[in-house]
């Protein structure tokens, strides 16, 4: 970077470049009375490659928060970490010959790789593996334990007579009694999404081997007395979902109580053993001998949120000045929402029950599923884009997550299509963003030898007053500022991405209102002067607002002026000042083609063929967020019948000219956007579009 950096101060942060941390360990703690941000994502399962739905639902999600917050100088730590035991991993283990710890290592490393390719910043991705997630775990039981919130149980359970064993619920599968599926597992039924138990099932069957026989055996289980904490967990979640502004798809009503079915009609003691040998071994309190209990294992959602605590351990001994710390820290919770009852109920109920001053949830932010070109991801049939395969395609990990985010499936269920995706580069960040910051840039480097004009503004917020000619668009950006801050605080990504696309759309605006060009640098060189200095500082606002969201984009745009990165501003104002020297404009974004987008929908999308044999699905998780904001949702969003035959010329001629049209529409509510009257034309196009798909529906018929 030159030396001649001309800006204001006060705008930088001490922002690392790639592969350091914000803060170093023993800077990583919590300071008295300040900012502090503890931010979690719902933790990955171990036993598959992570898809699209899984990053958005929670990973990607959580990643723009911390970001955000670190552009707004507080002090933050982002933990997240494979979720490792459990009877899926050992379910999966055998069916790959593998140890589970062989299977865990493996599936940590595609997961490790997945997330460093789309840029995911955690200050320590961990496992539940680990040491010391044991020893977080284990405290937290025997202190429940001590305060008299455990009892044993002896109840009949699902035991194989043929392995010698007792069936976890996942090594059980067998009809639903609630809506006759057939494939219903030991926990939960796919089809109906009702959570039950492996006891309920008709026709049980052992995942091993279908041809053993299954009976019900006797065996004893911890408790822990979710009845005698409900009043506390029912007063916390009512207090914190007011408080935190919970997302209202938390299941939560207008009092701010969590409408759970098993919360509403009284809590009952919860089982959190399992008869496996996989998992966290049950701890013996001092003094006591129980060697059947010394056999067992706890439940894999009784550990895996105490996974966030551990793996905060794994980053720093003095890790209890994160979690022990009510008055300092807000934690801040990312997950699908059908993973809300095991946080808001059972890991809180734990919290409570254990006794110490716990940081407890503060936010909650759950998503709903994201689907895939109308249909599911599937692992199954290779339908989708899974682990690090967004990498083959060549477009940047900056356009994969602006896409993610931009439908991110925050009060209903969204769907990722190809056409959207190319539409989504093509029509809004090159033509929008990437054209407003090239366009200026290229301008400067021509007209003023890369060197910023002298626009009159003395540095601070620009006036806003009357006689002002940019008092509008000053005050736009401002309003947009504003919008934008109280959007990314209340954690509404979506809608912060929506203002920042607003306010380079504004910018654009600006520019056809002053007629930059040629003309206006000869006839009014004053003026032109003052609109390229605007122009650039709205750039240098725009690096920090996408930063979060695009992270390379947000440092490349600052290597274009460079300009060091610098935190959120709450004015619109001269922080890049006269005199600074900036560097070599070069396009944000490319184009991608028709042609390319045709090939990744062919590549990406599946068949009705298996493609392992007709085993078990690999992405079968042990939880219903490993399924959707972890995945497929349970709602398809076709818009025409699915042929079971070979589509027919006509079909396939038609759904090309939607894509095409789809184009237009877009074109054209980008152009609407950026003030151009195209009322008229866009009613016209989006009529067209209608009578296309309408056609459409009617030619899949004829091979439904």
């Amino acid at each position: 970077m030159a030396q001649n950096i001309r800006v204001a101060p006060g705008l930088l942060r001490d922002i690392p470049k790639p592969g350091e941390k914000v803060y170093l360990i023993d800077g990583s703690l919590p300071v008295e009375g300040g900012e502090n941000i503890l931010i979690s994502s719902a933790l990955p399962y171990c036993n598959n490659v992570p898809h699209l739905g899984n990053l958005i639902g929670s990973l990607l999600s959580a990643d723009v928060f911390s970001r955000y917050c670190r552009t707004r100088n507080r002090r933050t730590l982002f933990v997240c970490g494979t979720d490792e035991y459990g009877t899926a991993t050992e379910t999966q283990a055998i069916k790959e010959g593998v140890t589970p710890k062989e299977l865990c290592d493996k599936y940590n490393a595609l997961h490790r790789e997945t997330y460093d390719w789309f840029n995911l910043e955690f200050d320590l991705f961990g496992r539940t593996s680990h040491p010391l997630h044991t020893e977080v775990c284990q405290s937290i039981y025997l202190n429940l334990h001590k305060n008299g919130l455990l009892i044993k149980k002896s109840q009949e359970q699902t035991y194989c007579e043929t392995e010698g064993r007792y069936l976890a619920d996942r090594f059980v599968e067998g009809t639903c009694p609630n809506c006759g599926a057939n494939d219903a597992r030991g926990d939960q039924c796919d089809s109906c999404s009702r959570t039950l138990d492996a006891l309920d099932l008709i026709n049980p069957r052992c995942l091993l081997d279908p041809t053993h026989k299954v009976i019900t055996k006797p065996s004893t289980h911890a408790y822990i007395r979710l009845d005698l904490i409900q009043p506390r967990t029912e007063e916390f979640i009512k207090r914190s979902s007011a408080e935190g502004k919970w997302s209202p798809n938390s299941v939560i009503t207008a009092d701010g109580v969590i409408t759970d079915a098993r919360l509403k009609s009284g809590l009952q003691p919860s089982p959190i053993t399992r008869d496996l040998k996989w998992g966290v071994p049950v701890p013996i309190p001092e003094g006591e001998t129980d060697e059947e209990m010394a056999q067992k294992v706890m439940y894999v959602w009784f550990d895996a949120c105490i996974g966030y605590p551990s793996i905060t351990a794994q980053y720093t001994s003095e890790w209890k000045q994160w979690w022990f710390n009510p008055k300092n820290v807000k934690l801040y919770q990312f997950m699908g929402k059908d993973n809300t009852y095991f946080h808001t109920v059972l890991f809180t109920s734990s919290q409570l029950g254990d006794g110490r001053p716990w940081t407890m949830l503060h936010h909650l932010a759950t998503t709903e599923f994201l689907n895939y070109e109308n249909g599911k991801f599937s692992k199954r049939y290779n339908r989708g884009v899974f682990g690090p395969a967004a990498r083959d395609t060549g477009v940047s990990s900056d356009v994969w997550r602006y896409y993610l985010l931009s439908i991110r499936p925050e009060t209903s269920d969204s769907m990722f299509s190809w056409a959207d995706f190319g539409a989504a580069n093509n029509n809004i960040l090159l033509k929008n963003f990437g054209n407003f910051v090239n366009r200026v840039l290229k301008f400067t480097a021509a007209k003023y030898d890369s060197v910023v004009p002298d626009g009159g503004d003395a540095p601070g917020p620009f006036p806003t007053d009357a006689s002002d000619p940019d008092a509008e668009f000053i005050k736009d950006v401002n309003d947009l500022l504003t919008q934008y801050i109280e959007a990314m605080d209340g954690v509404k990504l979506r809608t912060g991405l929506q203002h920042i696309l607003s306010l380079s759309g504004r910018g654009n605006l600006y520019l056809q209102q002053v007629n930059l060009n040629n003309a206006l640098f000869d006839s009014d060189p004053k003026r032109c002067a003052q609109v390229i200095s605007r122009a650039i500082n709205l750039i240098y606002i725009l690096s920090v607002l996408i930063e979060p969201y695009m992270p390379g984009t947000g440092a490349n745009i600052c290597a274009q002026l460079n300009a060091p990165k610098r935190a959120v501003p709450t004015q619109f104002g001269l922080d890049i000042l006269p005199g600074h020297t900036i560097g070599a404009p070069a396009l944000l974004f490319s184009q991608i083609s028709e042609k390319s987008l045709e090939e990744w929908r062919v590549r990406f999308g599946g068949s009705n063929q298996l493609t392992d044999g007709g085993a078990a699905p690999a992405d079968a998780g042990k939880k219903p967020a490993k399924k959707g904001a972890a995945g497929a949702g349970k709602k398809g969003a076709a818009a025409a019948p699915v042929p079971t035959g070979p589509k027919s010329p006509e079909a396939e001629a038609l759904e090309a000219k939607i894509t095409s049209q789809g184009n237009v529409v877009r074109g054209l509510k980008e152009k609407q956007k950026a003030g151009e009257s195209v009322a008229d034309e866009l009613a016209k196009a989006l009529e067209q579009l209608l009578t296309l798909k309408g056609e459409l529906a009617e030619e899949l018929k004829k091979s439904a």
